[in-house]
């Protein structure tokens, strides 16, 4: 059985013991000052106002323990997609989005006509990554990626993603201390890294300040901006679910194996609706638990929701809970 590592936090991991605090405080003072200075030097060198960049980090003083506990001692499971599937697809995930989106259903209609892209694909986004605007983070964006790029395992990138945090402070006009998110510095109901956030945040109406952590019509927009300009094709379905035949080869499958409908049908794999899509000609088949497992038959706009997260388990579950609740 085909089986994926999955990285899951839990709260209880965020907690910092004693000794990890005291050591980033007796080694961190000094070097982190330096560090913070250096970043200083290169967000004003970049356009940021330094009055921007002085209240944002003047808070900073040594790394985050519970940011550099989670990131370091993040518990590996080992899912299949049945597994994963219950996980996140929970009785109750469905009915707070049937819910979530009732109350929403004109503006995300109006956003999904404004973008063309599928209403249920900005819900299924929206539901995995905050559980419909509920659950974004606590830990300070600029903390949490300062002391990751002072720190962390990969320390080019997080400096990367700070600095356009400091420059997404200024643009959105929001306090620092109210920019939340993930320990890895996820952003907002959508969980924009600060570079998702500078390439695809988007006002709605359009105009103003894109307001990821308050604003839903900014959160719809910038989802649904986000996978437009991923090359979302208007009217086509991200995959739909099928049979296979017994004697399918497994060889056969996957993402990368992308045939004409007819090829499909001609070697016995039927839609589970009973007809495949009209609006599509193409897909690959793929079927993640392996033989005996759930299999789907996937089309372009699946593949451009990878793009969110390259991940089949995430681009499968945001179309079943997108086609769930919309």
């Amino acid at each position: 059985m085909l089986r994926r590592k999955l990285l899951l936090g839990g709260g209880a991991l965020l907690v910092a013991s004693p000794v990890c605090a005291r050591n980033a405080a007796q080694g961190a003072t000094g070097s982190y000052a330096a560090f913070l200075a250096g970043v200083r030097r290169e967000a004003v060198g970049q356009g940021v106002s330094a009055s921007v960049v002085a209240q944002a980090l003047a808070p900073l003083h040594v790394p985050n323990p519970k940011v550099l506990q989670a990131d370091r001692h993040q518990p590996e499971f080992t899912l299949t997609w049945a597994q994963y599937k219950d996980r996140v697809l929970s009785e109750k995930k469905l009915n707070d989005g049937l819910a979530a989106i009732q109350q929403r259903a004109e503006l995300l209609g109006r956003i999904s006509r404004l973008y063309g892209v599928a209403q249920g694909a900005i819900a299924g986004i929206w539901g995995l990554e905050s559980a419909y605007g509920t659950r974004m983070g606590t830990f300070s964006v600029i903390d949490a990626l300062a002391t990751l790029a002072y720190d962390g395992r990969r320390a080019s990138f997080f400096r990367t993603e700070l600095l356009k945090a400091l420059h997404v402070v200024e643009q959105a006009g929001v306090a620092p201390a109210h920019m939340l998110g993930s320990y890895a510095g996820a952003m907002g109901q959508p969980q924009f890294m600060p570079s998702a956030y500078m390439r695809y945040a988007a006002s709605y109406p359009a105009g103003g300040r894109a307001d990821i952590w308050h604003n839903e019509g900014d959160v719809f927009a910038s989802i649904a901006n986000y996978l437009a300009r991923c090359g979302w094709q208007a009217g086509q379905p991200w995959g739909e679910g099928v049979v296979l035949p017994d004697a399918l080869e497994q060889s056969l499958l996957g993402r990368n194996h992308v045939r004409p409908l007819a090829w499909w049908e001609q070697h016995g794999v039927r839609p589970r609706a009973g007809e495949f899509d009209a609006s599509v000609q193409e897909g690959a088949v793929i079927r993640p638990d392996g033989p005996g497992g759930e299999a789907f038959i996937v089309y372009h706009n699946f593949n451009v929701i990878r793009r969110y997260n390259p991940s089949d388990f995430y681009a499968l579950a945001v179309g079943l809970l997108g086609d769930a609740i919309t």
